[in-house]
């Protein structure tokens, strides 16, 4: 019996579509819904194109009622049946009552190396500060803005020139295979570390 996975997103869906791609054969895990918060999110599309369900709950309905947007995305996680979530880009601040209804089984990607440069705009940190090493992580969600264990990381270089999109670029790369590792592993049952070199 697979474990049912919710993702997510707020845009594109890249980190999405590999989450997808890598639930096939074996895997312990299935996708059961593609969730967002923008009904523009490109990512909607190419999970439909994939075959799995997509609804939206689209924060500018609920205003400052961020318990009402919070309690639709959980009548829309919880009506699919996922029992594990992952975060791919959702670009929204989640409360400790969201974090604590999906305790030890929500999963985040941040493009840092954690536990530096938690929040936005990593890559322009990292280069402001003349880091040679850049990279991403994926951690288990806790109510503190991208802590909680670490899962998995992997290295990017920073090279000579490099500007935030070109970093961005290739830590994206790193992303696409890290995650998918990662997940897999937690729905085997690993919290163990393991990193990508």
């Amino acid at each position: 019996m697979s474990i049912p996975v919710a993702i997510l997103i707020s845009g594109g869906g890249s980190n999405m579509v590999r989450l997808v791609e890598s639930m096939k054969g074996d895997h312990p895990g299935r996708a059961c819904l593609v969730l967002s918060n923008d009904p523009a999110a490109g990512g909607l599309e190419k999970a439909r194109e994939m075959g799995i369900a997509t609804a939206t709950v689209d924060r500018r309905d609920f205003k400052n009622d961020r318990e009402g947007f919070e309690k639709a995305l959980i009548s829309e996680i919880d009506g699919a049946g996922a029992e594990v979530i992952c975060l791919a880009g959702f670009m929204r601040i989640l409360t400790p009552h969201f974090i604590s209804h999906y305790a030890g089984r929500m999963l985040n990607i941040h493009p840092s190396l954690l536990p530096k440069y938690r929040g936005l705009d990593t890559h322009a940190r990292a280069l402001a500060a003349g880091d040679k090493e850049a990279g991403c992580t994926v951690h288990e969600v806790t109510a503190e803005l991208d802590d909680g264990p670490i899962l998995g990381q992997a290295v990017v270089p920073v090279l000579p020139g490099d500007t935030p999109a070109t970093l961005a670029a290739r830590v994206l790369e790193r992303e696409h295979a890290l995650y998918p590792m990662v997940l897999r592993r937690f729905l085997e049952g690993a919290r163990d570390r393991a990193d990508l070199g």
